[in-house]
């Protein structure tokens, strides 16, 4: 049940985000992804099962995780103006996977995580 709740809420989130982009208002379309839909489940969960120490360094991590999802925005604004739209979309995605993977290193190596 917990599963299916977790689905349904994301299917949610991408029918409003369908819905808003065929209104007037369609940037708003790019606004529901950073809804912490996600982030809720994931601090419930962790919050729970792993205590509030875990939740603390889950939330400092995902202040840093800001960065890849920059990262995708800048590189997605600037590729669309040279790519056709898929194209540069895959790119974004790469840009984002480089940046992740990068805060990921430096996330283990600072914090000492593996």
């Amino acid at each position: 049940m917990n599963l299916l709740l977790k689905a349904l809420t994301g299917a949610l989130v991408v029918l409003l985000i369908a819905l808003l982009s065929k209104t007037r208002n369609y940037y708003l379309a790019g606004l529901l992804p950073l809804f912490p839909t996600f982030a809720l489940i994931a601090h419930y969960i962790v919050g729970t099962e792993r205590g509030l120490d875990a939740l603390r360094t889950t939330i400092l991590f995902g202040i840093w995780a800001v960065i890849p999802y920059l990262v995708y925005l800048v590189s997605l604004y600037f590729l669309i103006g040279s790519l056709r739209l898929p194209y540069a979309l895959i790119s974004a995605v790469l840009c984002w996977s480089i940046a992740a993977w990068l805060l990921i290193l430096f996330w283990q190596r600072w914090y000492g995580l593996d």
